[in-house]
């Protein structure tokens, strides 16, 4: 079979035809050794019992002109997983710039005298995903925060409120998570929805004390931050030692309500399962709340938040009364923003960037659906082709979500032409190096000369990104393997590295008969 397979390709590289497993339209000759061995593998990995029910997809361009190197099934609309993190952050880079940041504002109405506000106090918002959290070393993780706002209350002379805290998160008006994201996938930390006022990447831990013998109940003993507001329904049970965490944790934006599935090993003290909050405004309002009161700042009401997703339900008022700034946060540069997002895969940062580029581009405020239509247009003006491209959200978590590796590779081409590519080609991993690619194809040609990518979703496995060629022309690439067999991810992989390692090896210098 493999004799046949490899026969039908050469023919079809002498021939120029392509077959159902191909599709190629090379509009410039690369290196044929190079090309042949890559498409062998390539119809290798697609004939092999791993993608009996699956497809794998790849799209190779030169970078500076988007010439096609080669195209495998590069026109099938497929998910991308977290690959669509890089058409994100190229679209936010290019629109906001490499200096965009986002300010939160610590502020009051009503009156100040006599060291009492009657009045609110108010966290605002702008979509900042970064604030309070702890990747940043020259910015204030979540305790440096609260330190910093009570030290300011203090400085005006606030010793009591009249009101209430507030989180107010109405700088964003689309709902906390994409409605196309899955039951399953929202409670947990990787599916913390975005809010107008994100806080601590809107996660809390939920501690566990594992049973000493498996399948018995594994207890709640805490939650970091304390989460008094959330009901939690638990039937995690201890399974067995080293078995890690198989918790899933159900809720969902409005709903203060958390059901806890799954286990939790035993053998340990302790096991903490992150999950996400329904409500990151309230939560800020709160550790704001308790951080005040706890040190002797008296605040008459229950904390609040404003916005879509508020557990609290509550609202501004219609003409709401004028507030005074405290005190300024700025967020770390988009382009240190943009390289966490792409090296750690982090998807409240790629949606928060979602909705300020598409709010950039339609110069007001949108939903997710209103943001990548602007993203979509956006890079049609550029040149790219985007039929097949099928965006849903702004990290690739939505499964219903596809694109072809073709929309991506041009997308990829086409910043290579905008002054925000310096930026953006250096927040991708390094494969070999860094990243979530920090321990991929190690030891081999690809490691230090492929930037990549990469995505995981159920049955997914995708990379995207540079690749600098023999002839040191930088390419560009992306590679999707949709549907392989469940439990052969460590299989598909190695054939996933070998297609990193003979990329390398091709030029994107069009060669003489």
């Amino acid at each position: 079979m493999h004799y046949l397979t490899v026969f039908f390709v050469s023919v079809l590289f002498l021939t120029g035809r392509p077959s159902t497993a191909t599709s190629s339209s090379r509009s410039l000759q690369s290196d044929s050794a190079a090309i042949l061995q890559l498409q062998q593998t390539l119809n290798r990995l697609q004939t092999s019992p791993l993608l009996q029910n699956g497809t794998v997809a790849l799209s190779v361009r030169r970078a500076k002109d988007g010439q096609t190197l080669l195209d495998y099934h590069a026109n099938l609309s497929l998910p991308p997983a977290s690959t669509l993190k890089l058409v994100t952050t190229a679209t936010a880079l290019t629109v906001l710039g490499t200096n965009y940041t986002y300010q939160t504002h610590l502020e009051y109405d009503g009156t100040l005298r006599d060291s009492v506000l009657t009045g609110n106090l108010y966290l605002r918002g702008t979509g900042d995903p970064s604030l309070g959290s702890s990747r940043f070393a020259e910015f204030s993780d979540a305790p440096t925060l609260l330190r910093t706002w009570l030290d300011v209350v203090r400085q005006a002379g606030i010793k009591r409120i009249e009101g209430a805290i507030v989180g107010d998160a109405t700088a964003i008006q689309t709902l906390p998570v994409p409605d196309n994201w899955i039951w399953g996938d929202m409670g947990n930390y990787y599916g913390a929805g975005l809010s107008g006022l994100n806080f601590n990447e809107n996660l809390y831990r939920v501690v566990f004390q594992p049973a000493k013998t498996v399948g018995q109940p594994a207890l709640v003993l805490r939650t970091e931050p304390a989460t008094p507001y959330l009901r939690m329904l638990n039937r995690v049970s201890t399974g067995a030692a080293g078995s890690g965490d198989e918790v899933v944790i159900y809720n969902a934006p409005y709903s203060n309500q958390v059901f806890l599935e799954g286990t939790v090993p035993t053998g340990v003290a302790s096991f903490g399962v992150k999950g996400s909050l329904p409500d990151p405004a309230f939560s800020a309002a709160f550790a704001l709340h308790e951080y005040l009161s706890k040190a002797g700042v008296s605040i008459l009401n229950a904390p609040l938040s404003y916005g879509p997703g508020s557990i609290t339900g509550s609202e501004p008022v219609a003409k709401p009364p004028k507030r005074t700034t405290l005190h300024l946060h700025s967020s770390p540069l988009l382009g240190e923003l943009a390289q966490q997002t792409n090296h750690q895969s982090i998807n409240l940062y790629a949606e928060a960037l979602l909705i300020a580029a598409g709010s950039g581009l339609a110069k007001k405020p949108v939903t997710t659906a209103e943001a990548v239509r602007k993203v979509g247009q956006f890079w049609q003006s550029k040149g790219v082709d985007l039929g097949g491209f099928r965006m849903k959200d702004g990290s690739g978590l939505s499964p219903s979500g596809s694109l072809t590796t073709a929309n991506l590779t041009g997308i990829l081409a086409a910043i290579t032409r905008e002054k925000s590519f310096a930026a953006f080609y250096e927040s991708i991993p390094v494969v070999g190096e860094s990243g979530t690619v920090k321990s991929l194809a190690r030891r081999t040609a690809a490691a230090g000369n492929v930037r990549a990518k990469s995505g995981t979703i159920e049955g997914v496995r995708s990379y995207a990104g540079y690749v600098t060629g023999a002839d040191g022309e930088l390419l560009t690439f992306s590679l999707i393997v949709n549907k392989y067999q469940p439990g052969m991810l460590s299989s598909v992989m190695k054939h996933l590295e070998q297609i990193m390692v003979q990329m390398t090896a091709l030029t994107g210098t069009p060669s003489t008969p």
